[in-house]
């Protein structure tokens, strides 16, 4: 009978209505089943420290996942895209991720999220049932990859024991005043500092084998001890290498050296004992005639061994970078006794609820597997700095970083600010003389920003939108809403020339709407600075544009209601603070064209609320982008002609300003001189770099934009540049030395007008080189923030930042771009627990801040606006 269900069916549906529960969101089942009560959240869980009362985040996946599919394994109808709130399981997922630490169960997690994202498109019960099987999997995996740790947690006051971490590495067993200052000069100033100064790697010394035992194409460790090293010269083209006999009591091997010679020289001498680890090679007949040892190894690692080394075998051993002077196994004695005098007073004070649900050790108990493996220890997690000791560590430094950011964040939340009446009248009436429509990622910014504006408390904004989203606009609709509730909004740039171009842009749309706006830069002196200074205190102007002039103490603002201060990541702390203090507590609109990947984003910026323009106003045509080798370009320059005779302008750029002695790349003063007297000589050309005064570098920007100039050869000093529509075409030399979010920002230079633009990367690489590969993506992309993506995986948050003074945190332990999983948890850890206890006054929190401020004010100086 139709609509009638089985008693199969009704079991099904009773077992749905109890656990079809995601975090207050519920899958969409038969109308016939009720919906289900609210589930209990982890959050719910962290409220009671009893250990009954908390499961892992892989537990809690397992329990919520597993019923639910089981229903539609028996009700197929209803599997659909609208049956899975997919965003919640995989915000599930994630935590799951975080708290496991074993690669099968990673990988298994992995397919688990492919699965259901094939799922929502490919509605199918061989998928359902797959991702039923790769859940049992886990609920099979083995306790060690689920298993909570035991975690002490510090009860007592965290400062006396904090103080005592400082104490001055000189007392520590086996180091004194000179060893102390060695270590100093190299930033081991402290116990503190010893104790989280880990290993870089970790040598299995477990299974050392004996010469006798080894055998050809083998990888091998073993001890021995070195003969004299003897060089001789070999092989038909008389080639020179380095050999070493080595032996032990059953045996010897030859150690071959082909490149470095002197250093590998001067560094053996006889009587050696050392440990050897590299791959085992037969000798050839002619050799073995000479009456050397039967096998060999090539370049093999080599590691020198104190006397007193010989308990090291047979172990995992640790090796830490270390200063001159002092050997690998001094710095490791040395460590060792710090931690085992100190790692007992290293504070645990994250709530050790929190600890249960992330599977985290308490610090003392990780610094001693850190630094003091066990037999049993897993290497290649120790070396890959995921093992659970490594996990803890790092989850407790990304903790503190979230907490620190989270409570200045919600410290803004609770100051006093400026409560703006919206929707502004003079804003509406902006966008209504726009000569073009919002896109939807505009609006929604615009609403972020107003719902930040009308609370009685500071903005702290970062929008972050590729070249040409329209951050402009944007940042014009915050400075109506200031200006139409009586106050004042101020705009600053990182070069004078950006400056101006803001000005020219805005002021067009700021008169169409009755906005008073100047300019104030370096370059306005004299009597006009005067009256414009004066102008600004008076409160005859809306809107100040400018630069870092804007903050100088002899100008005075009458309102200063927002400030909004382009390029960001150019400005630093105490400037953004400075623009503070010219009102009453101001709101805060940061902006940056530089795509920053999330979870770089929550590094940087955790303490301001992010808002993203991810998309391109309608008719932008994206910039064709072409990889050439160097060898092709001339048929690149004659691309560029073309273009310089239809009317249009390019771009060259050049990786260095002048030639160097110790690069074979194309200067930029060299490629202007060769194609001015050469390929481009019926062109006007000009060149502008970095060491040229900022008077002569704006000088030849503002002519190249007027079209005096037809080509800019150039240095990435145009990667913020001014707004040239005309130019169409760029070359970039050299393009394999650049990174790739740095050619992004390169190529939005070009594809701002109506005309087809066109970017030539020009490199030198050789066939299956990676460049080829990580250059592909320019091909493939115009999105920036996939690109920035790829440019982070590849190159790591210090160079795609491109300098350490971005303020970017030295991690001891951690590292953005394998622990990402650990940041999203930690952050999430972070925000519920202020949630709870917003100050850090309960009894349970004292330690907490006691450790908290430490952090903040020693190695985590990332304090911002605020």
């Amino acid at each position: 009978m139709r609509g009638a269900r089985s008693v199969a069916d009704r079991r099904r549906c009773r077992s749905f209505r109890k656990v079809l529960s995601w975090d207050g969101q519920h899958l969409a089942a038969s109308t016939s089943c009720a919906p289900p009560p609210r589930a209990v959240t982890t959050a719910d869980r962290s409220r009671d420290e009893g250990p009954t009362d908390t499961v892992t985040p892989l537990e809690d996946l397992v329990r919520t996942l597993t019923p639910p599919l089981e229903y539609l394994v028996g009700a197929p109808h209803q599997i659909s895209p609208a049956a899975l709130p997919l965003k919640t399981i995989h915000e599930k997922l994630a935590r799951a991720s975080g708290g496991a630490r074993d690669a099968p169960v990673q990988e298994t997690l992995t397919e688990i999220a492919a699965s259901l994202d094939r799922l929502a498109t490919e509605p199918s019960v061989a998928l359902v049932r797959r991702v039923l099987e790769l859940l049992a999997k886990l609920d099979a995996a083995p306790a060690a990859s689920s298993a909570r740790p035991a975690y002490i947690r510090s009860t007592a006051p965290a400062r006396p024991q904090l103080e005592a971490l400082r104490m001055s590495v000189q007392y520590v067993k086996g180091v004194g005043p000179k060893r102390g200052d060695q270590l100093a000069k190299f930033g081991l100033s402290t116990v503190d500092d010893l104790l989280f100064h880990l290993p870089f790697r970790y040598e299995d010394r477990r299974d050392v084998r004996t010469i006798a035992k080894l055998r050809p194409g083998e990888e091998a460790t073993l001890e021995a001890v070195l003969e004299a090293p003897a060089e001789r010269w070999a092989g038909r083209g008389r080639r020179k290498i380095l050999e070493v006999i080595a032996r032990d009591e059953t045996g010897a091997l030859s150690l071959v050296w082909y490149n470095q010679l002197r250093y590998f020289h001067s560094r053996f001498r006889a009587g050696q004992r050392v440990l050897l680890h590299g791959r085992v090679e037969p000798l050839r007949q002619a050799a073995l005639a000479r009456g050397l040892a039967p096998l060999r190894m090539v370049h093999p690692e080599v590691e020198l061994l104190d006397p007193e080394e010989h308990a090291e075998l047979g172990r995992i051993v640790p090796v830490y970078t270390k200063p001159a002077g002092i050997s690998a196994g001094a710095i490791r004695r040395v460590v060792h006794s710090a931690v085992d005098a100190y790692a007992a007073r290293v504070p645990s004070a994250i709530p050790a609820a929190l600890a249960r649900v992330r599977g985290i050790a308490d610090l003392a108990s990780a610094l001693r597997d850190v630094h003091q493996p066990a037999a049993d220890a897993d290497v290649d997690a120790l070396n890959a700095a995921t093992s659970p000791a490594h996990r803890s560590i790092v989850y407790d430094e990304l903790f503190y970083l979230q907490l620190g950011m989270a409570l200045k964040k919600s410290t803004v939340a609770r100051e006093e600010g400026i409560a703006f009446r919206v929707p502004a009248a003079r804003a509406e009436r902006l966008v209504a003389a726009l000569p073009f429509a919002l896109t939807n990622a505009q609006k929604r910014v615009i609403d972020e920003i107003q719902h930040d504006m009308a609370v009685p408390h500071p903005m702290h904004r970062l929008v972050q939108g590729d070249v040409g989203s329209g951050k402009t606009v944007v940042a014009l609709y915050a400075a109506a809403v200031a200006v139409e509730n009586d106050y004042q909004a101020a705009l600053m740039a990182p070069t004078e020339l950006l400056a101006e171009q803001h000005w020219e842009t805005i002021r067009r749309l700021a008169a169409a709407v009755g906005l008073r706006v100047t300019l104030l830069t370096g370059a306005v002196t004299g009597k006009l600075r005067g009256r414009t200074e004066r102008a600004i205190a008076r409160g005859d102007i809306d809107l100040v544009i400018g630069t870092h002039a804007l903050i100088q103490e002899r100008v005075e603002f009458h309102r200063l209601g927002v400030g909004i201060i382009d390029e960001q990541h150019r400005f630093g702390v105490m400037q953004r603070a400075t623009l503070k203090r010219h009102g009453t507590n101001p709101d805060i609109l940061l902006m940056t064209a530089t795509p920053i990947p999330r979870t770089l984003a929550l590094t940087l910026y955790g303490d301001l609320d992010v808002s993203v323009l991810d998309e391109l106003p309608p008719g932008r045509r994206p910039v064709v982008t072409r990889v050439y080798p160097q060898t092709q370009r001339a048929r690149v320059l004659e691309t560029v002609r073309r273009e310089l005779d239809a009317g249009r302008q390019a771009y060259i750029v050049c990786p260095l300003v002048a030639e160097s002695e110790k690069s074979e790349l194309l200067d930029a003063t060299k490629a202007a001189r060769e194609l001015a007297a050469g390929p481009l000589a019926d062109y006007r050309l000009a060149l502008v770099h970095g060491q040229m005064r900022a008077e002569e570098k704006d000088d030849v920007m503002r002519r190249f934009k007027s079209g005096e100039h037809q080509v800019l050869v150039s240095t990435t000093v145009i990667e913020v540049g001014i707004d040239v529509p005309n130019a169409t075409v760029m070359i970039v030399e050299h393009a394999e030395c650049f990174g790739l979010a740095q050619l992004h920002q390169l190529r939005g230079r070009v594809g701002r007008g109506a005309h087809r633009s066109l970017c030539f990367l020009l490199a030198s690489y050789a066939r299956g080189d990676q460049a080829r590969e990580r250059l592909r993506v320019m091909e493939e992309t115009n999105d920036g923030f996939r690109i920035a993506e790829k440019d982070l995986e590849l190159r790591g948050p210090g160079e795609f930042l491109g300098t350490r003074q971005s303020g970017l945190p030295d991690f001891r332990a951690a590292s953005i771009l394998r622990d990402g999983a650990l940041l999203h948890a930690a952050q999430e850890d972070a925000a519920e627990w202020l949630r709870r206890d917003p100050d850090l006054r309960t009894p349970e929190s004292l330690a907490l801040r006691d450790v908290l401020e430490e952090r903040w004010s020693g190695r985590l100086e990332l304090a911002r606006v605020g």
